[in-house]
């Protein structure tokens, strides 16, 4: 397996204008294999290593996730109690933000867009619960409550809760000053560079900036119970709303037809397979293209980050290859 990644994988990245590519492999609960393909650097000639630097994209929001979920073991937090009542005033003007949940934000019910307006407007589009759309906002709001309880900026909670704890070194929701030397430089579609992003504050959807031997050892984190309860990985892993086949973003259009292979958990994307189930998560920063695989069961899993706009388009035989699994998530992702 190992070696036919190594042998397939550069022709892939050629094929599809991707400079470099960051892998880490996942098996008996254990990282067994971190490889950097490719450059993180066009003009420098800068080879990806193990240590190279990927914005997460929303593979930020996994790890987030795993966050709240160390607050519900706690008792601090109750996945079912509306989150307006641990702030002091509704986060936005509409009554029904007082039947977002947790538990709703972390599965993408909570009615809320992707993002908010241009003019700041944060509506909510349909009654919360009522189906999946996919919301980085809603995360946005969960963020705010889990500052509030622990009283903490999101980026010090995490990192003391999640990225200490499990070895995650070169890993934070803000911009670190030590990532200037091994960040890696994000390339369009036309093989131009763009402009570095370096967060000064964190968001819980997308402003992860890690590294695919980091990132695996969350994922190792999931597969062994490390740091949570079973009781809240059952939940984690179980799915909670079936994903309608032909949306991501649905507020404006109820589903047809529901899949039965594909659903969403607390933070994860799951997969049914007849043997069990899979988890999964992509990130799209534009430039910066992620993806994760989980088999809980068989405790393997797949760790890819890359720097070029068109990187998930070779990423599912990469992703097949390492899981030995059809990923059913990229034709969902089109």
């Amino acid at each position: 397996m190992i070696s036919r990644l190594k042998s397939e994988a550069p022709g892939l990245m050629q094929q599809g204008g991707v400079p470099g590519l960051s892998i880490a492999l996942i098996r008996g609960g254990k990282t067994v294999w971190l490889h950097g393909f490719g450059v993180k650097d066009k003009k420098t000639g800068a080879p990806v290593r193990t240590n190279t630097v990927f914005e997460a994209a929303s593979l930020s929001k996994p790890v987030f996730a795993y966050g709240v979920l160390k607050l519900v073991d706690q008792g601090k937090l109750d996945l079912d109690t509306p989150l307006s009542s641990y702030l002091a005033k509704p986060y936005i003007p509409d009554e029904r933000i007082g039947s977002i949940t947790a538990r709703l934000v972390l599965s993408h019910r909570t009615g809320f867009p992707n993002w908010r307006g241009d003019d700041g407007s944060l509506p909510i589009y349909f009654p919360p619960g009522e189906r999946f759309s996919y919301s980085g906002e809603g995360y946005i709001y969960l963020q705010r409550v889990v500052e509030q309880i622990t009283g903490k900026p999101l980026e010090i909670y995490m990192d003391q809760a999640v990225f200490k704890p499990l070895g995650m070194t070169n890993s934070s929701y803000v911009w670190k000053p030590g990532f200037d030397a091994l960040t890696a430089t994000g390339y369009d579609s036309k093989g131009a560079p763009g402009e570095l992003w370096k967060p000064k504050e964190a968001g819980a959807a997308s402003s992860l900036n890690t590294t695919a031997k980091d990132y695996a050892l969350f994922v190792d984190a999931v597969l062994n119970g490390k740091g949570l309860s079973s009781s809240a990985l059952r939940q984690m892993e179980t799915p909670e709303i079936a994903l309608d086949p032909a949306c991501r973003i649905c507020v404006k259009q109820q589903p047809t037809e529901l899949s039965k292979t594909l659903f969403w958990g607390l933070g994860w994307g799951i997969q049914r397979e007849p043997k069990g189930i899979l988890l999964w998560h992509w990130g799209d920063n534009g430039a910066f293209k992620a993806f994760v695989m989980a088999d809980p069961a068989g405790k393997s899993g797949v760790v890819i980050f890359a720097n070029g706009q068109d990187a998930l388009n070779i990423a599912k035989p990469i992703i097949d290859i390492a899981m030995d699994a059809d990923t059913l998530a990229f034709a969902w992702l089109k």
